[in-house]
């Protein structure tokens, strides 16, 4: 297995499953943090701090524990990364931000199926993330769990009897754990519901967010639900609430999904069928009309109301048509107007079932 591998293809090996639920939501993430005792936390720390601190947790990795729960991986320093290959993991959720712009001894631990990232050195010392298709943080918790106790046994975390695992973020100490699920609520959107929704859905505690996590919009009528308050509750309920709450936005997405179709079925249909017309046909393709439009045909797909465009196909635009995979596809760097022209072009391949970029 080659670094190379995991920044050409566009779909991860777990996104190829289709999960409970996939219609709305389309993945579920359980992420942790924990920091070192006896280490400064990252912000704090010095070079060789740091170089000990991935010493330490890589070591861990190699101790063979980790294989019979997450099945093959791979360590990648991110020194052995270029800017692209970062920014193409980024895209991918298979790094964070935060960690591609760590330019000290930051690392990331990559399963075969890339439905497990360890990253090392990010804004803690430890972030464990692992993401499952469609309704499934239960199950994503307890892989998770797994993987934090293994590191656990052999590392003496930050814990303070009263606070909990101590963190960099105060918004993460206590439980040290963020739990979210990716959906997809276009009929919620065009019945004028999902401002209520929301609003409702922060008032029980939990975030609302974009594709891309804190401070990104949600383009193409994404939103990632997940915890807020991570001190006070246990690991089980913060889990439980948030399956609570996403049940009932599905429940919601399902009943307005079918109004649509009872009250306004040729109206949508003409929306969907224009949409996929723009993007099988168009020359330039700026990124918010792209997720708008690809939002448009995935709803038509779920409704069976445009059976040519696959669920895999539009999961692997979500990240193709992404600036920096754009430009590892293309292999050239690209002006935003020459993005928008690829993006056109890639766009009318895939949907014409052409597979010659980003390949499966």
């Amino acid at each position: 297995m080659t670094n190379h591998r995991f920044t050409q293809h566009a779909l991860s090996e777990w996104m190829k499953d289709e999960g409970p639920e996939s219609e709305i939501v389309i993945s579920s993430r359980i992420r942790i943090a924990r920091n070192l005792r006896h280490q400064p936390f990252p912000m704090l720390s010095t070079n060789q701090q740091a170089k000990e601190v991935m010493e330490q947790l890589t070591e861990v990795s190699r101790s063979g524990k980790l294989t019979p729960i997450i099945g093959e991986f791979e360590t990648i320093p991110l020194s052995e990364l270029t800017e692209l290959d970062k920014r193409v993991l980024v895209e991918k959720h298979l790094i964070s931000p935060s960690l591609a712009n760590e330019s000290r001894s930051g690392a990331v631990i990559l399963s075969e199926n890339e439905s497990v990232s360890i990253m090392i050195n990010e804004e803690d010392h430890l972030r464990i993330q692992c993401l499952y298709p469609g309704f499934q943080i239960q199950e994503a918790w307890a892989l998770a769990s797994g993987i934090d106790d293994i590191f656990e046994e052999e590392a003496d975390y930050a814990f303070d009897e009263r606070r909990g695992y101590l963190t960099t973020c105060p918004t993460n100490v206590g439980t040290g754990i963020r739990a979210s699920v990716m959906m997809h609520l276009p009929a919620l959107v065009l019945t004028s519901q999902i401002n209520r929704i929301l609003s409702a859905v922060t008032q029980v505690g939990l975030a609302v967010r974009g594709l891309y996590g804190e401070g990104s919009e949600a383009l193409g009528n994404l939103f990632q639900v997940s915890n807020q308050v991570t001190l006070g509750q246990s690991e089980n309920e913060i889990i439980d609430n948030l399956y609570g709450v996403a049940r009932q936005i599905i429940e919601h997405e399902k009943a307005a999904r079918k109004r649509l179709m009872q009250d306004s079925r040729l109206r949508i249909e003409d929306r969907i069928r224009r949409s996929f017309g723009i993007l099988s046909y168009a020359s330039v393709m700026d990124s918010k009309e792209a997720a708008q439009r690809l939002s448009d045909v995935r709803l038509g797909a779920d409704l069976g109301l445009l059976p040519v465009a696959g669920t895999q196909v539009l999961n692997e635009l979500l990240v193709m048509t992404q600036p920096g995979f754009l430009q590892q596809t293309f292999q050239e760097k690209l002006s935003a107007e020459q993005r928008d022209v690829r993006r056109a072009e890639l766009i009318r391949k895939k949907l014409s079932g052409e597979s010659d970029h980003g390949g499966a």
